[in-house]
């Protein structure tokens, strides 16, 4: 199935309460679940379309995806519609599927029907066939009772052929932005049909909404199982004015040596992560013989392994780290620590620990020849 995919992200979402499509729905970003569907389906190409400046934004909720680009849209829906065809690289019989990112429960079966459905129409989208009974009102005063029979709800994505779809909006004259892709085309005198559509493929609109999105997940979510995993790290004393202890930089009359800048602490952390998905250790993702890490602050080490962890699916719970040395005195620092913790994983204060002991002056550690460092974590991983 090949196809390009546009998403319009553009919008303020100021019904939901502002900024819908960077919000967490199931654990990410409302924009992601509808790129992970699309790239998954097998788009060849995804144009991500966004309020200009929100790029960054873009990358932060789609880390760890390939095969997207994040522009810039305009002031109407149709004007970020057609920036992102202007965008693609495809030629024009390649089938482009157009996408609300405030409907983030999208299928790979509705993508492979509209896909289909291009065979014999210029457009297709998915529908569903309207249930409840209508009625029009004036100032809630029932006026007329509206028959429901031949009316559909309209949902996204909406797939058109790339010249067909152009050719539609560059002969679009009426002054009003239209509604939809679909009323272009048919302005224009292609035929676009329905397909079935999906209860589950709501549009988040209201706060409301978000609550049911999270209740439709929580019916087929994963089971999950927690892993646990442990890291241990040890490096020698050298001259030096300071140490790197779990992010922070303690002033001290040594510093540890190592390849990187020797945070014991961080390493060990970094192992117990990378351990309970078992991704290997910190040496397989960064090798000390490669020169390109030579110095490397260890901030990056732990933000790597906690970002394969989110890419697999993972969430880690809570974090321990005990430093073993008999200087430098941890605990004035222990808070800062815990703090720089928590911000590199993204966790709350109340699930990171450093604590701090000694050998009672037993072992390298007792002699100051070294400090060494131990981690446990606990990760939440979907069973497969």
């Amino acid at each position: 199935m090949t196809f390009s995919g546009i998403i319009v992200a553009a919008g303020s979402g100021s019904r939901a309460g502002g900024d819908k499509q960077w919000r967490r729905l199931g654990g990410k970003p409302v924009l992601r679940w509808s790129a992970e569907a699309m790239l998954g389906a097998g788009a060849a190409e995804l144009i991500v379309v966004v309020a200009p400046g929100a790029e960054g934004r873009a990358a932060e909720a789609l880390n760890g995806l390939s095969g997207w680009r994040a522009i810039a849209g305009g002031d109407a829906r149709a004007d970020s519609v057609q920036a992102g065809l202007a965008a693609l690289t495809c030629a024009p019989d390649r089938p482009v599927l157009i996408h609300d990112a405030a409907r983030p429960l999208l299928s790979t079966e509705i993508i492979a029907r509209l896909v289909a459905a291009l065979d014999d129409a210029d457009g297709a989208l998915p529908a569903l066939a309207v249930a409840d009974s209508l009625r029009r009102a004036d100032d809630r005063t029932i006026t007329q009772a509206v028959a429901r029979d031949d009316l559909w709800r309209a949902q996204t994505p909406q797939a058109f052929r790339r010249g067909v779809i152009e050719s539609a909006y560059a002969a679009w004259a009426d002054a009003e932005p239209p509604t939809d892709e679909a009323m272009v085309v048919q302005r224009a005198g292609g035929r676009v049909i329905l397909v079935p559509g999906d209860p589950r493929l709501l549009k988040l609109t209201f706060p409301e909404d978000f609550a049911m999105a999270e209740t439709l997940l929580s019916q087929d979510a994963p089971r999950y199982q927690t892993r646990i995993g442990s890291g241990y790290d040890v490096h020698r004393w050298g001259p030096g004015g300071s140490v790197w202890l779990c992010g922070i930089e303690v002033p001290h009359d040594q510093t540890l040596i190592g390849h990187s800048d020797a945070d014991a602490g961080l390493h060990a952390l970094t192992d117990a992560i990378l351990g309970a998905i078992a991704a290997g250790d910190i040496g397989d993702h960064f090798p000390p013989t490669d020169p390109k890490w030579k110095g490397a602050s260890s901030d990056q080490f732990l933000v790597h392994a906690a970002e394969l962890t989110a890419q697999r699916g993972g969430r880690i719970v809570n974090v321990d780290v005990t430093l073993i040395c008999e200087r430098p005195k941890v605990k004035p620092h222990r808070q800062a620590m815990r703090d720089r913790i928590a911000a590199l994983l993204d966790l709350p204060l109340d699930v990171v620990s450093v604590k701090a002991t000694t050998t009672e002056g037993l072992g390298f550690t007792g002699r100051g020849e070294g400090l060494a460092a131990h981690a446990v974590v606990a990760v939440e991983m979907p069973v497969r």
